[in-house]
């Protein structure tokens, strides 16, 4: 029976608990490292997110920040890492998809991108052709990405952003919700508005 450890019980977590059913996995176990959960949806806590290197089971981790979400993937073995596909999502024949990653339903990515370790691409988001994407980005429910877009690590494009074709996102950004991102954005901060402006310092 194939087992996965899902590390983060939270909403998200529900989500990647399903993307993971339609995947195959017949036994699903959750990890938390709030003492006070004890379920996720109709799934069970049964420890804390050290416990996994000890468990039996492919390991992913479904927490939304990216420096936790960072943290945990890297004290895991490569070789344990899932990464899950919804079988309604659209991917070209020639895409990279990361370790650790989860692409959920209604996405499409397009020929010529490359998705990092880590990354969450989430409900019914677009990425074009010949997008770059580092590790433990986040795209949100509803973002775009026009062709040859390149996101740096760690950074969130906000639900139902845009960022225009040919532009660079560096590390370390949000991307506020429905911004339109219209020109580079070389400096880390939070970025809002259309089009898209950057009114603090670190996300």
């Amino acid at each position: 029976m194939r087992q996965l450890i899902i590390i983060g019980a939270s909403g998200h977590g529900k989500v990647v608990a399903d993307c993971a059913a339609k995947n195959g996995y017949e036994n699903i176990i959750f990890l938390d490292d709030d003492k006070n959960v004890t379920h996720c949806g109709k799934y069970k806590v049964v420890g804390r997110s050290k416990e996994a290197a000890r468990m039996s089971g492919d390991v992913i981790v479904a927490i939304g920040n990216a420096n936790f979400r960072r943290k945990i993937q890297t004290s895991i073995a490569e070789n344990r890492l899932s990464t899950l596909i919804h079988p309604e999502a659209v991917i070209g024949d020639d895409v990279e998809i990361g370790v650790g990653s989860i692409v959920m339903a209604g996405v499409v990515i397009n020929s010529g991108s490359r998705i990092g370790k880590g990354v969450i691409v989430n409900t019914s988001s677009s990425i074009d052709h010949d997008c770059m994407i580092g590790d433990f980005v986040h795209v949100a429910v509803g973002a775009h990405l026009a062709g040859s877009v390149l996101v740096d690590d760690n950074s969130w494009i906000g639900a139902g952003a845009i960022i225009n074709n040919n532009l660079h996102v560096c590390s370390s950004c949000m991307i506020g919700a429905g911004a339109v991102v219209v020109k580079n954005i070389e400096e880390e901060g939070t970025y809002v508005g259309v089009p898209a402006k950057r009114i603090m310092n670190k996300c």
